[in-house]
């Protein structure tokens, strides 16, 4: 990483996930990670009507009749009045097996993360970013990276594919990796509270996931260094969104908007943990 790198992000948030010397024997250290194909339950909501028998059904699906808790949070994330362009997508996905190439791809991770406890499910569902009223993509997306304690404590990973970009086994599989990646950083790291903890958990995840996007040009990633850096330690919604998703995010929000391409956050996240972990 470059001295400027080092910088920005602070050494105290180093992106390397060290490892904790416990106690606990070799076995109860590994990350058990359990694939759970979800896109088929998805695709046979689907073929209900589209209303309250659609609605119920998603429902009983989701919620484990005697706990009343659920059973498959993923599915939280999918919108069930979705209209004929969601199972069209989800057709697409089944059709190159995309259950199947999540499931390589975490089998794949794992072994990578047997120095980190943890026993974890996790599923893809689809979310409805595109013609679903509910569905805010820049919120929906903050939530599903940085607001994810009540589903880790549920045991629960979730892997989201967005109905507004093109399935495919590049994005699945980062996706899923991106998803157990993440999951690992917090076990060693904490949730994340401040921007500068946020930059460091989705840089290393996305990094480690194998993603070359989002990316800016060199004189915009200094840009959006200098930009951002004044508020690294900030932890209200508005500041943070804008500097993670750009403006565009923040007028869609009615946030301030700081000067920054779309994703330029992210982007910048991204680079510095290539950096580091090349």
């Amino acid at each position: 990483m470059s001295f400027s790198g080092r910088i920005f992000f602070d050494l105290r948030y180093s992106l390397n996930i060290k490892r904790i010397p416990t106690n606990d024997s070799a076995n109860d250290q590994i990350m058990n990670l359990d694939y759970v194909p979800l896109l088929q339950i998805q695709r046979d909501l689907y073929r209900l009507p589209r209303g309250f028998e659609r609605f119920s059904a998603y429902l009983q699906t989701m919620i484990d009749p005697e706990t009343r808790d659920l059973s498959l949070p993923p599915l939280v994330a999918m919108n069930p009045m979705g209209k004929d362009h969601v199972p069209a997508l989800l057709e697409q996905m089944l059709a190159f097996d995309a259950d199947g190439v999540a499931a390589a791809a975490v089998a794949e991770a794992a072994p990578k993360l047997a120095h980190i406890a943890g026993a974890f499910k996790i599923g893809l569902a689809i979310s409805d970013d595109l013609k679903g009223g509910w569905t805010n993509r820049y919120a929906s997306e903050f939530s599903s990276r940085f607001e994810i304690k009540p589903i880790l404590k549920r045991g629960w990973l979730t892997g989201i594919l967005w109905t507004s970009e093109t399935p495919s086994i590049e994005t699945v599989r980062e996706t899923a990796l991106m998803a157990v990646y993440r999951a690992a950083y917090i076990q060693q790291r904490g949730l994340a509270q401040t921007l500068r903890e946020m930059l460091a958990q989705e840089g290393y995840a996305m990094a480690m996931a194998g993603c070359s996007q989002p990316a800016l040009e060199a004189d915009d990633l200094t840009y959006t260094r200098e930009i951002i850096a004044p508020h690294l330690d900030a932890k209200d919604r508005p500041t943070v969104m804008a500097c993670l998703f750009g403006d565009e995010a923040a007028h869609a929000l009615g946030y301030p908007p700081q000067g920054l391409s779309p994703r330029a956050g992210f982007a910048l996240a991204l680079h510095e943990a290539r950096m580091e972990i090349n």
